[in-house]
């Protein structure tokens, strides 16, 4: 039995919460935001899960940076969400992206390094 990928786990498990979110935001007239969110949060998964059939090493890497540039705006949302004086927050979230950000890293460093 192969063992449990756990960066992709993670991803999807942020990605439903993530539409979860979105969707109360919608429902608070936040569209613009829940829009940018919802498409950079969702990439991150998107990108990694692409880079599980690269075709080379560097190409791996390259799909692993474009999922950590979306990690970046991704927290840039959610730090807009969290300091709005008029937007719920959800606190798991940034955990969440935290973690996913801190696995990403080290999958590029390592792979780099390689």
């Amino acid at each position: 039995m192969p063992s449990e990928n756990i960066i992709l786990n993670k991803t999807i498990d942020f990605s439903l919460e993530i539409i979860d979110y979105c969707e109360l935001l919608v429902e608070k007239r936040k569209i613009v935001i829940a829009n940018q969110l919802l498409k950079s949060a969702t990439s991150i998964g998107a990108n990694i899960h692409e880079a599980q059939n690269a075709e080379s090493k560097s190409d791996f890497i390259h799909k692993m940076k474009i999922a950590a540039k979306e990690i970046e705006e991704t927290k840039y949302w959610l730090i807009l969400c969290e300091n709005a004086k008029t937007y719920p927050f959800n606190e798991n979230l940034k955990n969440k992206i935290k973690e996913i950000a801190l696995i990403t890293y080290k999958i590029i460093s390592s792979s780099k390094s390689r």
